[in-house]
């Protein structure tokens, strides 16, 4: 399993993972475009409550992947059921 050393919104991280490097790029993107978002000059919240609204509408957008993928292959398993009953 591959490691990796990264800086994330200048916080050095280690860790390991199956993914490959372009995967764990594509990542660490997503993160620090999201947090540029929620990032504005003169607002005063703590890197913190930032990190935990990343992590919250991260995880708000992981759910609603999951739902929408239970909805296709409930729409794709109602489908092949025509398909066989033809």
């Amino acid at each position: 399993m591959p490691s990796y050393n990264l800086s994330v919104l200048g916080l050095e991280v280690s860790f390991k993972a199956e993914a490959d490097p372009q995967r764990v790029q594509d990542a660490k993107n997503l993160v620090e475009e999201r947090y540029k978002q929620l990032d504005f000059p003169g607002r005063q919240i703590s890197k913190e409550k930032l990190l935990t609204f990343l992590a919250l509408g991260l995880a708000d957008d992981l759910l609603q992947s999951d739902q929408d993928l239970t909805k296709v292959e409930a729409r794709l398993e109602r489908l092949l059921t025509k398909i066989d009953g033809l």
